[in-house]
């Protein structure tokens, strides 16, 4: 069995084997990853019928999300696998939201897109993002694929999304809620918001038996930019001659 964990957006958890996903939560709460992983955790692997113990790898979501919450299921995945004698897997979160787009459209009978993107909340005005292809080299189309068939083609990366619509015909995620005005929406998906750990999982299970072109990457946060939180030490010192802030003062 494997756990999958994925907090770069929203708290998700998932527990699959052979290829399937047998439980998943996902929290509506994109501030609260640290009270609600662990118990969702515990539900997925109730729901299951599993306990630690029956299970043979753990995936987590490596973002980029903010840093805080991205932190939360990084720490979780790296202390189950220390603790059980696990081993680690890590996916790019965008992925996962793109496997979920892929899925959702092949049970609905849609045809995949040749190209679309993700994006998600990266807050600041500005969305992370990441764009796959679902096509072969020479550019043709095989009416038979599914989300194996996904290749990353660009990104990820973060940025404002008018800078960033015209990496991609059509796109996928809250970012195209919050940025409508910039991102075209790809139709059959709408309700696909953010990374979930189902899908992570399924990216996971494919790559680990040599499925699909979404390879597992190292466990280390994809954050792409600083931290909004900057230890004091690192502050430029104030000016000469002009009184300290209210956060020198305190030091």
């Amino acid at each position: 069995m494997l756990l999958a964990l994925d907090t770069s957006a929203v708290a998700s958890a998932a527990v699959l084997a052979d290829g399937r996903v047998l439980a998943s939560r996902t929290s509506g709460d994109a501030r609260r990853h640290a009270e609600l992983l662990q118990p969702m955790v515990e539900e997925v692997l109730a729901e299951a019928g599993a306990s630690r113990r029956d299970l043979a790898g753990v995936a987590v979501g490596v973002g980029p999300g903010p840093y805080t919450g991205l932190r939360v299921g990084l720490a979780a995945a790296q202390v189950l696998g220390l603790a059980l004698g696990l081993p680690v897997h890590g996916v790019r979160s965008p992925d996962a939201l793109a496997r979920a787009c892929a899925d959702a459209l092949v049970a609905a009978g849609r045809p995949l897109p040749a190209r679309f993107g993700v994006a998600t909340d990266a807050r600041r005005r500005e969305v992370h993002w990441a764009v796959y292809e679902t096509t072969g080299g020479d550019g043709e189309r095989d009416a038979g694929r599914d989300g194996t068939a996904l290749r990353l083609v660009d990104g990820p990366g973060v940025g404002a999304a008018a800078d960033v619509a015209g990496r991609a015909p059509a796109w996928a995620g809250r970012g195209v809620h919050l940025y409508g005005e910039h991102l075209t929406a790809l139709p059959g998906v709408e309700d696909l918001l953010d990374p979930a750990a189902a899908a992570l999982g399924l990216v996971a299970a494919d790559a680990l038996a040599g499925r699909g072109h979404l390879g597992l990457v190292p466990v280390e946060p994809l954050y792409l930019r600083r931290p909004d939180a900057v230890p004091t030490a690192d502050r430029p010192a104030p000016s000469p001659g002009r009184p300290p802030t209210a956060a020198g003062a305190a030091r």
